[in-house]
């Protein structure tokens, strides 16, 4: 597939963040790890990576601002662009040695994505989106799954861990979804499950509480291979409320309606 200069700069910064991860993923119980919240660890490899994403793309692209993890807003000169950005998203499953952890990189121009990257080093599986441009994993073009029964779907969603909150509502959300679905995957990288999404791996997603640096890039991909993604309230502010519901057209919206069921009104059994 012929990339963009662009998309060229985000792969190659990808990989290059990919390659320490890969690296300090080898060593992991030897990683000085420190606590940032409950259930919610930041290591060293998060921190190496981060500085690595910053140096290769502000070098390609000087006066573009930043939303990062770790860093939080960068503002730069060009208020046309920013690079949104998640050095590794799936810290809990990088520290405790599962292969089900990714960098995130989108680009977002005059307040909409157009570029997006997801790399899990661990897989050596490169994800990449420019809007209108199509979606690929290491350069096969992704297409969402077409079936159409939630009875026949896998759905990935998202768990709140300890200190986030929202437990409740959650557990009714998951009820109401095990009892129309073949079956409910947790995979533990928000950018990944979009990814999988994306190339017709899993038939929807669910989860709420994420942050623009877990999704921004996912969510592109999702479009980009036929897909459909709304918020919870069934718009498109997903980067601003943080809940994101996807799949393809028909699932998607099966989905929305059955996360949004009283517990009441689920299935029972």
């Amino acid at each position: 597939m012929a990339r963009s200069a662009i998309l060229n700069v985000m792969v190659q910064a990808a990989m290059k963040a990919g390659r320490s991860l890969s690296r300090d993923f080898g060593e992991v119980q030897n990683l000085q790890v420190s606590m940032k919240g409950p259930g919610d660890y930041v290591s060293q490899a998060d921190r190496k990576a981060e500085d690595i994403l910053f140096t290769e793309l502000s070098k390609a692209r000087p006066g573009y601002s930043f939303l990062m993890e770790e860093r939080g807003a960068v503002e730069g000169e060009d208020g046309q662009h920013r690079w949104i950005v998640d050095p590794l998203d799936g810290t809990t499953n990088f520290l405790h040695g599962i292969p089900m952890f990714a960098i995130s990189i989108a680009l977002e121009r005059q307040g909409q994505v157009v570029a997006g990257v997801v790399y899990n080093p661990a897989m050596d599986e490169l994800y990449t989106a420019e809007r209108g441009g199509g979606a690929f994993m290491n350069d096969r073009r992704l297409r969402v799954a077409g079936r159409t029964k939630l009875i026949d779907s896998v759905i990935g969603c998202g768990v709140p861990h300890l200190g986030r909150g929202q437990h409740g509502n959650f557990l009714i959300e998951l009820r109401n979804v095990m009892a129309e679905v073949s079956g409910v995957r947790r995979l533990g990288s928000a950018s990944l499950d979009l990814a999988y999404v994306a190339a017709g791996r899993m038939d929807g997603f669910w989860e709420v509480g994420l942050s623009a640096w877990d999704i921004a890039a996912g969510l592109l991909l999702i479009r980009e291979a036929g897909g459909f993604a709304s918020d919870f309230e069934g718009g498109q502010e997903m980067l601003e409320r943080g809940s994101v519901v996807a799949g393809n057209e028909i699932i998607q919206r099966a989905l929305l309606k059955t996360v949004k069921k009283p517990l009441s009104s689920g299935k029972s059994g």
